[in-house]
């Protein structure tokens, strides 16, 4: 009896397993491919779409493009799994049963019990977030005056909010328009726990592109005219006004995942996976930022979009091995370095071929081009990639 594999989600995770499945795949399976949207997002450039919402089409890549014909996709949003039963169910059609599942959700934003965060604040985990950020700082922007510019506040200067904040920037300055970009993060400098000459290139070029930057406190409480940062049984908080609110701050499990019958940390409601990538149901696998994988005592792999390209190779593999009864392969993150846009620039550090540990200019901007572009090429073909490496 053919084994039916079936994989959840259409992010780097999901889209890189389903095609590597497919190169192992020698007719002992079918799978099945379920997915909210019918399309993958390349989610580290979607910061692009702040600024210019045609890039939509460069960072989004029709599914049809991905899978193989014999791969049924169903575009439909997942609701549960069912582990005892093998069952995956769905919200607008039948449960769809399964022999081997692989997780691939991603991740939701956590606001960690901030009182109106979540009621007034933008996320950015999807096109249509990128849009409707897009949408607000050019509203917010027209209303403004040079006397009274728009305040735009980006929480959490991490990967996603310096670039976040490069993207608005960027858009004030190609627009003219007045407005005024602040990133709020917590601890004590952008880019928390990384190398300090990363994040003093990285505070030089966000400061270059006229971001104020406010580290060492954390956001409080959210209104919906104001931001209040810091605070105490002391002290009175910062209040920030705003007009638009973007928070990157930090990630959760999805809803969907609270039922099913497999370890979890409690904290994340993230699936815990062996560096095989199975979870404590064997038929089960998990990866990408759903997933806490394995890498040692107290140590898992990153929640980034690098640590899932490396990852789905091999999931995808060893879901074509469960099949055969094949003993698995195991996995393990390598830092291959880290590149981050602030508008148009880029700072490279740790890239493992390159002689200089932190870098700018025209070779890191070039450099993250190259990754992008290389990865769309990978899931889908060179003319698409391309086509996107001016916007990227």
């Amino acid at each position: 009896m053919t084994a039916q594999v079936v994989v959840l989600g259409a992010g780097y995770a999901g889209a890189g397993a389903v095609s590597r499945f497919e190169e192992m795949n020698d007719g002992d399976a079918e799978l099945t491919w379920i997915s909210e949207h019918d399309y993958h997002l390349v989610l580290h450039e979607t910061h692009r779409v702040i600024r210019d919402t045609s890039v939509a089409s460069k960072v989004a890549i029709p599914v049809d493009e991905i899978k193989s014909t014999a791969t049924t996709f169903r575009q439909d949003r997942v609701t549960g799994i069912d582990v005892d039963d093998r069952q995956v169910h769905c919200r607008d059609g039948d449960p769809v049963d399964y022999d081997y599942l692989l997780v691939a959700l991603g991740s939701r934003t956590a606001f960690y019990g901030i009182e109106g965060l979540r009621e007034h604040s933008h996320t950015l985990k999807g096109l249509e977030d990128a849009r409707e950020i897009h949408d607000d700082v050019a509203a917010a922007a027209a209303d403004a005056t040079r006397s009274d510019p728009a305040q735009v506040v980006v929480g959490g200067a991490g990967l996603s909010g310096i670039q976040s904040a490069g993207e608005i920037a960027a858009y004030r300055d190609e627009h003219r328009t007045p407005i005024d970009v602040t990133l709020v993060e917590g601890l004590d400098e952008v880019l928390p726990g990384r190398d300090p000459e990363f994040q003093g290139a990285l505070r030089k070029r966000l400061e270059a592109a006229d971001v104020d930057i406010m580290c060492g406190e954390f956001i409080s409480k959210v209104d919906d005219e104001t931001i209040y940062v810091g605070g105490g049984e002391e002290e009175d908080p910062t209040e920030l006004d705003y007009d638009v609110l973007l928070w990157t701050g930090g990630i959760t499990g999805q809803d969907e995942l609270d039922e099913a019958a497999v370890d979890k940390d409690e904290r994340s409601n993230r699936l815990y996976a062996d560096r095989d990538f199975r979870t404590s149901d064997d038929r089960v696998f998990a990866i990408g930022d759903t997933a806490m994988i394995d890498q040692g005592p107290e140590e898992f792999a990153p929640p980034t979009a690098q640590a899932a390209w490396q990852a789905a190779d091999v999931a995808g593999e060893n879901l074509a091995r469960a099949v055969r009864g094949e003993e698995l392969a195991t996995w393990r993150y390598d830092d291959k370095g880290t590149l981050v846009s602030v508008g148009d620039e880029a700072v490279a550090h740790g890239v493992d071929v390159l002689p200089i540990d932190t870098f700018g200019g025209i070779g890191a901007e070039t450099l993250k081009k190259i990754v992008a572009t290389r990865w769309i090429a990978d899931v889908s073909s060179i003319g698409r990639a391309i086509d996107a490496w001016s916007d990227m």
